[in-house]
């Protein structure tokens, strides 16, 4: 399984553009193939600060995932807009188990 977790950081004129393309990507998202979880969630601390999640089965449902076209949509859509930062990690998981 394959986690990604990361946050953006978005200039505050560009916050309601941000979280409406997270909106429609998310959704896009976890209807795909492969995808255990997929949102975003704003940061109750900085309220300009994007938080990704997303659970994956495999590296190969990842590739396709970054070949939809809601990836084009949301990768051209976030280029427009002032992004401070990006920090985003993939950790590969070899077992999970609940707390």
């Amino acid at each position: 399984m394959l986690v990604i977790s990361g946050i953006f950081r978005i200039a505050p004129e560009c916050r309601d553009r941000a979280f409406a393309l997270a909106r429609d990507m998310a959704r896009a998202s976890r209807a795909e193939d492969g995808c255990h979880a997929y949102s975003f969630y704003a940061d109750i601390e900085d309220e300009n600060v994007l938080r990704i999640f997303e659970e994956w089965v495999s590296d190969e449902a990842l590739a396709a995932h970054f070949r939809t076209p809601h990836m084009k949509t949301f990768q051209t859509g976030m280029a427009d807009l002032k992004i401070l930062s990006r920090d985003v990690t993939k950790y590969e998981i070899a077992q999970a188990s609940a707390l």
